[in-house]
């Protein structure tokens, strides 16, 4: 196996680089005050796809700063309260087709699936920042209010999206997971930080985290090349670089993740360059919670062999 990035035993014990702003805790529960002023005007429309052991909706709802969020919502057709699967997606995609969701519907579970704001989805970017809006989210807002930065709003979505659901008649609050993958990985840690009700936490190979040990890692590319442009286009002398790491601390999960109170299984793999395998242990092992890791270690930022039946089973011990 080659190796770019630390030795194992060292990932083991890495909890991250990037600066966590002094202000960090006051700053989310200042977000958080602002989540819960919002109406989120819910609204429930039945789709066009249809099973027969299930009911599937569009559901939108308005977010922070009166953006409408959409999701995809899908209910099976039993009696009584079930257990619920909040699902994230990757960086710039979308929630994806219906069907691919239906498995742990057949389980007995309300999947909800949510389209990032801005992205290839239908949810909403409403802008209003100042600055650079180009080729990325992670710089939007960077160089205003640190308030606006963009994944301040998103995470607030995934964690306003967690209690819509939790408060749904058909839904156990008590028996809520999250689950995604890259951007979504990063989105799962997020909203189970900002919702502490949530019980299972699936992150694979997590976006979104210890931005400082991606750039020093020479990294800054793919999915993280808007950070490369950022200081190329504003701050070429990089005369402002701990100023901006430092913002950027405040939509970290690796500095979020200490606060989650749920079950975590992750996964990563050593030949990673795009989330590289030091920035998804940061995140690891901030974690204070139960929680387990699966190491592939010729794998890069791909599905994982196997790891899918894993974090089923794991799922479906919220019922145990």
């Amino acid at each position: 196996m080659g190796l770019f990035d630390m030795p194992l035993q060292k990932l083991k014990e890495y909890t991250g680089t990037n600066p966590c702003p002094e202000d960090f805790d006051e700053y989310w529960e200042r977000a958080l005050d602002e989540m819960r002023s919002v109406d989120p005007e819910i609204e429930l429309k039945k789709s066009s796809f249809q099973v027969p052991f299930a009911e599937c909706y569009d559901l939108h709802f308005t977010g922070v700063r009166g953006a409408r969020i959409h999701a995809k919502y899908i209910k099976p057709k039993t009696e009584g309260k079930h257990p619920a699967l909040i699902r994230f997606h990757g960086y710039s995609s979308n929630s994806g087709d219906w069907n691919d969701k239906l498995n742990y519907v057949a389980a007995g579970f309300t999947v909800v699936a949510m389209d990032a704001r801005g992205q290839g989805g239908l949810s909403e970017d409403v802008g209003g920042v100042k600055g650079n809006t180009l080729n990325g989210h992670i710089i939007r807002g960077l160089d205003d209010d640190v308030d606006n930065l963009l994944f301040r709003h998103i995470f607030l979505d995934t964690a306003q999206l967690a209690g819509i659901v939790m408060n749904m008649p058909e839904v156990d609050e008590n028996r809520v997971g999250v689950m995604g993958p890259s951007q979504g990985g990063g989105l799962a840690l997020a909203c189970a930080s900002l919702e502490p009700r949530i019980r299972k936490v699936v992150s694979e190979y997590p976006f979104l985290s210890d931005y400082k040990r991606v750039w020093d890692l020479d990294l800054a590319k793919n999915a993280y090349q808007e950070i490369t442009d950022y200081f190329r286009l504003f701050d070429p002398r990089h005369e402002r670089e701990n100023e901006v790491f430092t913002k950027l601390g405040y939509i970290d999960v690796k500095n979020l993740a200490k606060r989650i109170k749920g079950d975590v299984l992750m996964c990563v793999g050593l030949m990673d360059q795009v989330c590289p395998p030091s920035t998804v242990f940061a995140a690891y092992n901030n974690i204070k919670s139960k929680k387990d890791i699966k190491v592939y270690p010729d794998y890069g930022h791909e599905p994982m062999r196997g790891f899918g039946d894993l974090a089923m089973q794991f799922i479906l011990e919220i019922n145990s």
